[in-house]
């Protein structure tokens, strides 16, 4: 069970690390705008006793160890004291990790979040004898016992299912064991690349046309490549990326390491490949990960088609990769959080009373912390993972566009989690993070669409559809090549062939000109640009990224259907958040009526580029036609 939680503390799932080094304490923040995390645990003190408590109580699972084919009911006894231990776990881990990001220097919660993930480490321990003894039983056996006890059919046929399929990559109790003693090992190359990049690393700074010096740390970086002088943002580019490129050898051997630590597992646990083992846990058929890059390349001119609108929108003549973050059409409209609050449940207002009843639940009950403060954890995020309260979420709202559409985004994911929970047991709520960014993207597809039906002056049209153009290249298109470049460098470590930091440019070189059209001459990528996997996190994350680009192509036809009303649309989507992980999560999807594994998703997210690129093109031609005004005498 692979919870919100432990999978931070495992190192698989991306959470924003606090930049905080210019706030202030800032002004004091309402109550409401807070979470309430004693909807958990009321005091400190329950929470510590509740871990104590749990401490004791993980060795005792071993007591089924060497029985659980005695009975049909005594297998449903064991796994339902594994799961309700995990649930306690999950919850623990849910109320120290939110704790903890609500400031990052307070050593007590980042000494909670470390408690926890030992005791997921003592439950890896005191488990891992379980699946092996399973698969030993045989299938036969095991019909048997489904048989003998309804209650175990009912809830845990997906999990033995899932468990007796995963029988080939399964060892022994003693060599699981062993391996899940080294996980820390494993974890090592990430650990030296975050603490070298986070904190030790010798980011440069510069300055800027206005004379404002900037120490180009991650987060600078980010917030300055968007600057509208163009110089400015070459000199950012150059320089950030020119100081990675004085790691690129030990960077580059970290992540060989890491790959390496990966090729490690699928080869013990019997895969052919890298992405084979790690798509088996969240049951995804690898025939998905390549579709998405044979489609992706197959809609690369709908990516140079927006390259060249980007270009003369900027009027730029040469368009260069420094030139891809600047908004296509600024704007001053401000969203303050209520607005954004009204805006999210009048454009949830098709998904139907229940959905916009859990939305104003979490908007009026302290679900979530709104406001940047010193010290809390940057980004965004939603956790589910408290099974028995309710979804969290963290924010850092700003009154603007991208905060108000983070919102619905986050609140997506929450909504799936607050009805999963209410439909599932335990152990089948957990989704994927495959089904996960569907629920989220669906919501800002459904936002974006209400704002263009609710403008019809072509400034604040142009802006929104610029947002809409951007959204799709950075979600799609960008996520996509590094699922390309990912399969690739795993690829070169299974061959056996060197893979240093240098040939690890070059490779990610070749598919950045490929996919920005550096040949074609739609875009110019210099040479120096090819050390950016360097600064890309998630690429220490196993197979992760092209979750992005494969979420927003279902969400994209999701939304679209139940835009167009069409009939069953909205229940069908609901369902597939009700059904949490219950059941493989391409069979979830096909069942929503999504297959990723055909053509039609990702033709869909470039039929919807093309029509936004049309629509902006039409203003702008509208806009070349009319007369310039006469200056008044």
């Amino acid at each position: 069970m692979m919870t919100l939680a432990f999978a931070v503390w495992m190192g698989l799932v991306p959470v924003a690390a606090a930049e905080d080094e210019d706030l202030d304490e800032g002004p004091t923040v309402a109550i409401e705008d807070t979470w309430d995390l004693s909807h958990m645990y009321a005091t400190l003190d329950d929470w510590q006793k509740e871990h104590d408590q749990v401490d004791g109580e993980i060795p005792t699972l071993e007591n089924c160890k060497g029985k659980l084919s005695s009975s049909g009911s005594f297998l449903r006894q064991c796994l339902d004291e594994q799961m309700a231990i995990a649930q306690r776990l999950a919850k623990l881990g849910s109320y120290a990790f939110n704790k903890s990001s609500e400031d990052t220097r307070d050593a007590p919660s980042m000494s909670r979040t470390q408690a926890v993930g030992l005791l997921w480490t003592k439950f890896g321990k005191h488990t891992s004898w379980m699946e092996p003894e399973l698969v030993a039983m045989g299938q036969k056996k095991l019909d048997k016992l489904l048989r003998q006890d309804k209650a175990l059919a009912n809830n845990y046929t997906y999990y033995l299912r899932k468990t007796m399929e995963a029988a080939e990559h399964t060892l022994s109790a003693d060599e699981e064991a062993l391996l899940a003693a080294g996980s820390t090992v494993r974890q090592g190359p990430s650990r030296v690349y975050k603490i070298l990049l986070s904190a030790e690393f010798p980011w440069p700074t510069i300055t800027l046309s206005t004379g404002e010096e900037v120490e180009l740390r991650q987060s600078e970086f980010e917030r300055v490549r968007t600057l509208p002088n163009r110089e400015d943002r070459k000199l950012v580019f150059d320089s950030f990326f020119g100081a990675l490129q004085n790691f690129e050898g030990t960077i580059g051997s970290a992540l060989n390491a890491h790959l390496n630590g990966h090729w490690y597992l699928a080869n013990t646990h019997h895969h052919e490949t890298s992405l084979a083992a790690a798509l088996e846990g969240s049951r995804v058929p690898p025939e998905v990960y390549r579709t998405l890059v044979e489609q992706t390349n197959a809609q690369l001119p709908t990516l140079h088609r927006y390259l060249r609108l980007r270009a003369r929108m900027l009027e730029i003549d040469e368009i260069a990769y420094y030139d891809i973050y600047p908004a296509l059409v600024e704007t001053e409209i401000d969203f303050p959080l209520q607005k954004a609050k009204d805006l999210t449940i009048a454009s949830c207002e098709p998904l139907g009373d229940e959905y916009v009843s859990m939305l104003k639940e979490g908007f009026d009950n302290r679900w979530m912390d709104v406001y940047p403060s010193l010290g809390k954890s940057s980004g965004a995020y939603s956790d589910g993972s408290s099974y028995d309260v309710h979804p969290y979420v963290l924010m850092n709202y700003n009154d603007d566009f991208l905060s108000a559409s983070t919102l619905a985004h986050e609140f997506g994911h929450a909504v799936h989690s607050h009805l999963a929970n209410e439909a599932q047991p335990f152990h089948l709520a957990d989704y994927t993070t495959f089904i996960a960014e569907i629920a989220s993207t669906f919501n800002e597809a459904l936002l974006l669409d209400y704002q263009l039906e609710s403008v019809d002056n072509d400034e604040e049209r142009l802006f929104y559809l610029g947002q809409a153009l951007d959204k799709l290249r950075g979600t799609y298109f960008r996520q996509a090549l590094f699922a390309e470049f990912e399969l690739a460098i795993h690829e070169k470590v299974e061959a056996g062939e060197p893979l240093t930091g240098e040939a690890i440019s070059a490779l990610y070189l070749e598919l950045l000109r490929r996919y920005h059209g550096h040949e074609e001459g739609v875009m110019e990528i210099d040479e120096a640009y090819g050390i950016e996997w360097a600064y890309v996190r998630h690429f220490y994350y196993n197979f992760y990224v092209y979750q992005y680009a494969t979420s927003l192509a279902a969400s994209s036809l999701l939304a679209e259907s139940v835009l167009k009303e069409e009939e069953g649309a909205v229940e069908r989507h609901l369902n597939l958040l009700r059904a949490g992980g219950s059941d493989d999560p391409d069979v979830l999807l096909k069942t929503a009526g999504v297959d990723l594994t055909t053509a039609a998703p990702y033709e869909a997210v470039a039929t919807q580029m093309n029509a936004i690129m049309d629509e902006i093109e039409a203003i702008l031609e509208r806009r070349a036609e009319e007369p310039t005004p006469e200056p008044e005498k």
